[in-house]
């Protein structure tokens, strides 16, 4: 028997299976396994001449998946940076832009400091802290009455933006009190901070502006116009 024709053992066959578990980790998945395998291979030829020829043609494989890019000088930079990364930095070839290192490319950047000037209450906001704290340097008189009514009265709008129900004036006296460290003192004021009710329209008045475009709005069953007749009644005429 031919043994061109001779058939394998199917146990055989089953033990020469690859699983990707078993096989090398792809630095950049998106590329493919078999970029990969030919970036292995061109980091093993000796000759430097066939190991930039090779880099070159690499390069081409790896621009015909963006072909619209693939003239733009910046994404040539790009893909001779992800060459290098995915020669795990051992392909030593002659590069047109400057080679990255593994350390610049493993730095993070700081972690922000974002301000927290006070937790507790977060729903008023920083700009109310800043006009407390502007209020306090002021002289006693009418023009700091003034801006510490202002600020109750945002304080107020504020609160009722994050907690949709009803608010006492005296609760924000309290958290004016405390968040001014006792320096402007409502607690004991006739005052009256502006009605619930018109504070919370003016907020659902707000929200509906800053709605996302595209995002049908709600309307009312209102009547037609008057004298353009309705599409579903008809002239009665004698």
């Amino acid at each position: 028997m031919n043994s061109k024709y001779t058939k394998e053992n199917a146990n055989d066959v089953v033990h020469h299976l690859e699983y990707n578990a078993e096989r090398s980790h792809l630095i950049i998945p998106e590329y493919g396994r078999h970029l990969q395998k030919l970036i292995d291979q061109a980091t093993v030829i000796e000759d430097a001449e066939e190991r930039n020829k090779a880099a070159k043609y690499i390069i081409q494989v790896m621009g015909t998946l963006n072909p619209h890019l693939r003239d733009v000088p910046d994404f040539q930079h790009k893909l001779w940076d992800q060459l290098f990364i995915m020669s795990d930095f051992k392909l030593d070839v002659v590069s047109p832009y400057p080679i990255p290192s593994r350390e610049v490319l493993q730095l993070k950047p700081d972690v922000l400091q974002y301000p927290q000037n006070f937790p507790k209450y977060r729903y008023y906001g920083n700009n109310i802290k800043y006009m407390i704290d502007v209020a306090n340097k002021w002289d006693e008189g009418e023009m700091k009455n003034a801006l510490v009514k202002v600020i109750a009265n945002h304080m107020k709008k504020s609160y009722l933006s994050w907690n949709k129900d009803t608010v006492k004036d005296d609760v924000i006296f309290e958290h004016l009190y405390e968040l001014s460290d006792g320096k402007l003192n409502l607690l004991q004021s006739t005052e009256e901070l502006l009605n619930t009710t018109d504070l919370l329209r003016t907020n659902k008045r707000v929200s509906n502006k800053i709605s996302p475009a595209g995002q049908p709005k709600i309307q009312g069953n209102k009547n037609n116009k008057q004298g353009k007749p309705k599409p579903f009644q008809k002239n009665k005429q004698k």
